[in-house]
């Protein structure tokens, strides 16, 4: 509904907007850039990227504004919900909630995932959206977790909570969030992993669904560390025509992000 709104007011915005990258390492911007682009060339379906690597201060973002339904990988932001609220009432998980993560995350199981978001409640969500920063996601009306909104800078900001100290989620929270993405069963391991040099330690959550509207809307964020590399990657798509296209564009970019700063 916006983009037509947003179109009419500015007919620039039909163009095709362009990968920025910054960086503290000489060339590296330039590069990824280029290699981003030259990537989603011949890709069909709008892509919205982010990178960002601590290790050279490195920032790439195309679209980073731009919603996407989030499909299964707002269950990310559900996990650090959840231990965001019991850090809050100093409290540990209970095992039934333990059971619920493991499979929320690791299987990508969704009545684990309806479990909890009816359990947490949209107060408890929003209020640690408001505690993250990500002001820029809207929970799914309804229960219906997968069409929450979210953004590639609202991710980002996820992983970047998740991958170092901060006084939102405790070390052990963030240790536990970053365990069962590592663990993430092996046919759900495609996206941001793809080309991952062998001494980073990956962590991944993908999304995948098809509506009427935008086709396949497929989703992967992963982090990677281990091996003097410290970085994390969001890339979120939709317009795809089948799921498979939509993971071959994502793996086309990660390929391309891995390669660059190894």
């Amino acid at each position: 509904m916006l983009i037509p709104v947003l179109a009419a007011a500015t007919p620039a915005a039909a163009a095709t907007p362009t990968v920025s990258c910054t960086s503290a390492k000489a060339g590296l911007a330039a590069k990824l850039k280029k290699d981003i682009t030259a990537a989603l060339a011949t890709r069909k379906g709008t892509v919205a990227v982010g990178l960002y690597d601590r290790t050279t201060k490195t920032t790439c973002t195309l679209r980073a504004t731009s919603a996407y339904d989030s499909a299964s990988t707002v269950k990310v932001t559900v996990l650090a919900t959840l231990l965001w609220d019991a850090k809050k009432h100093n409290r540990l998980l209970t095992s039934r909630e333990t059971t619920l993560a493991t499979a929320m995350i690791t299987k990508s199981d969704n009545d684990a995932t309806s479990t909890l978001w009816k359990q947490l409640g949209l107060t408890k969500i929003k209020g640690f959206l408001s505690a993250a920063g990500m002001t820029q996601t809207k929970p799914g009306a309804n229960n219906y977790w997968g069409l929450t909104q979210e953004t590639v800078t609202d991710e980002q900001k996820l992983l970047k909570l998740v991958t170092a100290k901060n006084t939102v989620l405790s070390d052990n929270s963030r240790a536990y969030i970053l365990k069962l993405m590592n663990q993430v069963v092996s046919s759900q391991r495609w996206g941001t992993p793809y080309g991952a040099p062998s001494k980073v330690t990956v962590h991944v959550k993908n999304g995948w669904l098809q509506r009427s509207t935008h086709g396949w809307r497929v989703h992967s964020l992963g982090t990677f560390n281990g091996g003097g590399h410290d970085y994390m990657m969001s890339v979120l798509t939709q317009d795809n025509s089948t799921m498979s296209y939509g993971i071959t564009t994502i793996q086309g970019v990660a390929k391309a992000i891995h390669k660059d700063l190894a």
